[in-house]
């Protein structure tokens, strides 16, 4: 898949509830995800396993309550961004919050071979 297939398809899943699924499809077995900053669980996991369960702890967490998820911005042929501007509720706290962050995402070989989101924490 290339790099365009690769983003549009990532996209889409995020806006229609299916990224999780995508990621087999999507991710190299050792891409890296590199957050902002630690909020707990180190800010690298590496693996498709690892991030997976980011996906999982995001899902069992955080409701998503509204929000706009742009179209991928490509640069070059291997890498491309994504802006989040989303609203989501903690599950726990019942707190609803605004959040934006950018995306980075660099793919390799047909896959995403690594991610990087940036925001303010």
């Amino acid at each position: 898949m290339d790099m365009n297939a690769i983003s549009a398809t990532l996209v889409e899943g995020c806006r229609d509830g299916t990224a999780h699924e995508n990621l087999t499809k999507l991710y190299a077995v050792d891409a890296i995800s590199v957050e902002a900053s630690d909020n707990g669980q180190g800010r690298e996991a590496q693996g498709i396993d690892a991030i997976k369960g980011k996906h999982d702890w995001w899902d069992a967490t955080f409701e998503f309550v509204k929000g706009d998820i742009s179209d991928p911005m490509p640069n070059g042929d291997d890498r491309f961004a994504v802006i989040f501007d989303i609203t989501v509720k903690h599950k726990e706290s019942g707190e609803v919050s605004d959040m934006k962050e950018v995306a980075l995402y660099t793919v390799g070989d047909g896959k995403i071979v690594r991610e990087e989101f940036f925001y303010t924490s």
